[in-house]
């Protein structure tokens, strides 16, 4: 029992000397947020994001069946919420995601993929303090089901092809310049080339 103690008592000094570590390496450092996490400012963001997800959620299953249908709707979820910044391809290089801190993770890399469902439902849900991650909860059971089919793309992201992702460049959210300016374009008058052309008088002969 005692060395049980003792193992504990060292790990939670460990994590203790490594959290105090982190805290004094960002007050020394610029309050910019341009600059790239360190090694050990990574390591212990995952590791007390992992420690912070309940184990009876990491263990969750996906309770929807994987199929073309839910991978498209989860596809066009993705498009209109989560691009911003993580991209349509999952890398994170937007310009909203390149002037966070921490940036958005490569989500086709290990770090995401190897994350259970039951994590990327949770983070998803509730969102990670001190990061640009919102929770997207909505608190009903038809958002929670929307989560789940995007937990599905997700896996999805390190084979996506041209294809997919230039389909989702269509749905993702427009500027309002954007908008506006397609509008002025359906009103602006077709070129005369487009006109159709007068139909000549007929020609009466006189008696």
């Amino acid at each position: 029992m005692k060395a049980l103690f003792k193992a504990f008592a060292l790990v939670v000094l460990i994590v203790a000397i490594v959290v105090i570590a982190g805290l004094f390496r960002m007050a020394t450092r610029e309050i910019s947020s341009r600059a790239q996490p360190g090694h050990v400012e990574t390591v212990v963001a995952r590791t007390l994001r992992h420690l912070a997800i309940p184990r009876s959620a990491r263990d969750r299953t996906n309770p929807v069946a994987r199929t073309p249908e839910v991978i498209a709707e989860g596809m066009a979820h993705f498009a209109d919420h989560c691009a911003g910044c993580h991209a349509n391809n999952g890398s994170g290089d937007t310009e909203i995601g390149r002037g966070l801190y921490p940036k958005p993770p490569d989500m086709r890399l290990n770090e995401t993929q190897s994350l259970s469902d039951g994590e990327l439902f949770y983070i998803i849900e509730n969102g990670v303090r001190f990061t640009g991650m919102p929770a997207w909860s909505t608190g009903n059971e038809e958002g929670g089901h929307g989560t789940w089919h995007l937990v599905h793309f997700i896996r999805e992201l390190p084979r996506l092809t041209p294809e997919q992702i230039e389909q989702m460049k269509k749905l993702n959210p427009r500027a309002p310049d954007e908008i506006r300016e397609e509008q002025e374009q359906e009103k602006a008058p077709h070129s005369h080339s487009d006109t159709e052309k007068p139909h000549p008088s007929p020609h009466k002969h006189q008696d």
